[in-house]
């Protein structure tokens, strides 16, 4: 197994900016070359030409295609192919992805009563694929079922459980509700209405609800964990068939109307996605043809990197962008020796972060990074609480030391969780190890899959204070584009969640939590960015995580597809909507 970037790869990682930056067009001569960067400032391959067959691809087999059982943004992404939240993102490239619009809802929400009451409108006319009537009643209960049922769906965020205004713990779920009344502070007062009741002002509620959590789903369709295979379609795509493992075939949805639908396009026939596929197979059918899209939407990996920005044509077909994410070391605060502030201290000295940087992929995966908040959110500030000097390429661990005698831990052990499908993740897992023996630590990896890395493993608090678990490999995106959107649910005590969990620091921290319960409650957009500036700030002074690298993707761009756009919404994954077939 490949534990670094071969040495060919580096000296091409390395010089990577200089080599997509003198990329001025990159039209070549061979078919299909076009221009570096393009599908992050345009839509490349304009069409609305329907047919064909569209093929994705994944390295893994994702947790679930249950609207309302996901986490992963490239599902967000892909779902909204045959599930419909109330708003959704409308197709641009970079920060213009980033523009809210209506989706299953006629129009934006309604706020009132200071911004803790929020109404929507269904449109009229929206079926599901076997020809029944979207309703208002389903909405509420897929947001019941994903948020409340969390002993069978779980891996969802958990806003909605947080900020209605009933919930005090009572409600278990509609599986448990014997009364099958559901929550009252979802009211549903005819079939095209739904009103959310809230406990406190929530000033970017139009943004939690597009989520794909908020897709409807009829209750007498639902089979709990088992509804992620037959999805049932408010989409223009719907589900044909399912080989758990293997593949996913959607086939046009015949119930689906553009009159009811201004932003879909229901182009390909068919869309198949093929499941655990070989990173480096991908990253070939991709340049064949034989796959147009990479669903992970992380990007090629480390040899092919190397080879295509060497390749004056080839590069002309590469997106390199920024997409609201950070790479991170989350350091448990409870687990020993990491619950001693002084020994996280320590290891934000101590991480050599150029090595981690280059076990990514060079600086074209992303600059070197001292915050919580990345560079494209707004809010970001820069400052760096843990500055690291270096000899050459040698890191000074003078502060580190010094932080670690602090602490008295002396020698000690302890585990590192990372994801196996992700090599890059791997081998940045363990160059932290390598970093650490310099200080005494002596770190393990235990790595999983994808599928399983929260609902199982990572984000189960109690399987890593069972297995020593002191630090935990991390890549977060964006929730929705806000400093909100980012910071609730990696640092707010009250997200911490028994699976499922993303806040893998288990940080508490009562100051954090009021500051973001009260920015959200600000009308004001300056002074909400101003507190999650702070509560950025505060985090690093408690060193909960280390921060890595401002995440940057690196994708190949398939000429033979049509709709192109590298959105920021979307991790800077394409925009996964409308993209169609070439002929």
């Amino acid at each position: 197994m490949r534990r670094s970037v071969p040495v060919a790869a580096v000296a091409a990682i390395t010089s990577a900016g200089l080599l997509l930056a003198g990329c001025s067009g990159g039209k070549g001569s061979s078919e299909g070359s076009g221009e570096a960067n393009a599908a992050t400032k345009g839509i490349v391959n304009a069409s609305d030409e329907k047919g064909g067959t569209l093929t994705y691809a994944i390295s893994d087999a994702p947790e679930s295609f249950d609207p309302g059982n996901t986490y992963y943004a490239f599902i967000y992404n892909f779902s909204r192919l045959y599930a419909r939240p109330l708003t959704t993102f409308k197709p641009g490239p970079g920060t213009k992805g980033n523009e809210l619009v209506p989706d299953l809802a006629e129009s934006m929400g309604k706020p009132s009563d200071g911004g803790k009451t929020w109404t929507y409108k269904i449109r009229k006319g929206v079926k599901y694929d076997d020809g029944s009537t979207v309703t208002s009643q389903d909405v509420k209960y897929a947001v019941e079922r994903s948020n409340f049922a969390r002993d069978t769906l779980s891996l969802g965020p958990n806003y909605f459980q947080q900020f209605l205004k009933d919930n005090d713990g009572g409600y278990k779920g509609p599986y448990k509700d014997k009364s099958k009344a559901g929550l009252k502070s979802i009211e549903t007062p005819d079939e095209q209405t739904i009103v959310f009741h809230l406990k406190k002002p929530f000033a970017e509620f139009d943004y939690l609800v597009s989520a794909p959590q908020t897709a409807p789903v009829p209750q007498a369709k639902d089979k709990g964990a088992d509804y992620t295979k037959s999805v049932l379609s408010t989409g223009s795509y719907k589900f044909e068939s399912y080989q758990e493992g293997k593949k996913l075939t959607l086939v046009r949805n015949p119930q689906w109307s553009a009159k009811t639908d201004p932003l879909r396009k229901q182009l390909p026939d068919k869309i198949v996605l093929n499941l655990k596929v070989a990173q480096s197979t991908i990253d070939k059918d991709l340049q064949s043809g034989n796959t147009l899209v990479d669903l992970a939407g992380r990007g090629v990996d480390g040899q092919t990197q190397a080879q295509l920005l060497t390749d004056s044509k080839a590069k002309g077909n590469t997106d390199n962008t920024l997409g609201q994410r950070l790479v991170y070391t989350a350091l448990n605060t409870k687990v020993k020796p990491f619950d001693n502030i002084e020994c996280r201290k320590a290891v934000e000295y101590a991480i050599d972060k150029k090595a981690v940087q280059t076990s990514l992929g060079g600086p074209i995966r992303g600059e070197l990074a001292s915050t919580v908040l990345p560079t494209d959110i707004d809010g970001y500030q820069k400052y760096d609480l843990y500055p690291q000097k270096y000899d050459g390429d040698k890191l000074d661990l003078t502060e580190a030391k010094k932080h670690w005698a602090k602490c008295g831990a002396g020698k000690t052990t302890t585990t590192i969780l990372a994801r196996n499908d992700r090599q890059d993740e791997v081998d940045a897992a363990t160059t932290v190890i390598d970093s650490l023996k310099k200080i005494g630590v002596t770190a393990k990896i235990q790595s999983y899959p994808t599928s399983k890395y929260f609902s199982d493993y990572a984000g189960v608090p109690k399987f890593n204070k069972k297995n020593n678990v002191g630090m935990i490999m991390m890549q977060w995106g964006s929730d929705f584009p806000t400093g909100y959107g980012y910071l609730q649910q990696i640092l707010n005590g009250k997200a911490i969640s028994q699976s499922g969990n993303t806040n893998l620091s288990e940080l508490d921290d009562p100051e954090i939590n009021k500051l973001l319960e009260s920015a959200i409650a600000n009308t004001d957009k300056a002074a909400r960015e101003k507190a999650y500036a702070e509560i950025d700030k505060k985090t690093m002074e408690q060193a909960a995580l280390v921060p890595l690298t401002y995440f940057k993707v690196l994708m190949y761009r398939s000429p033979k597809a049509t709709n192109l756009v590298s959105t920021s919404a979307f991790s800077g994954q394409y925009d996964y909507l409308n993209i169609g077939v070439k002929k």
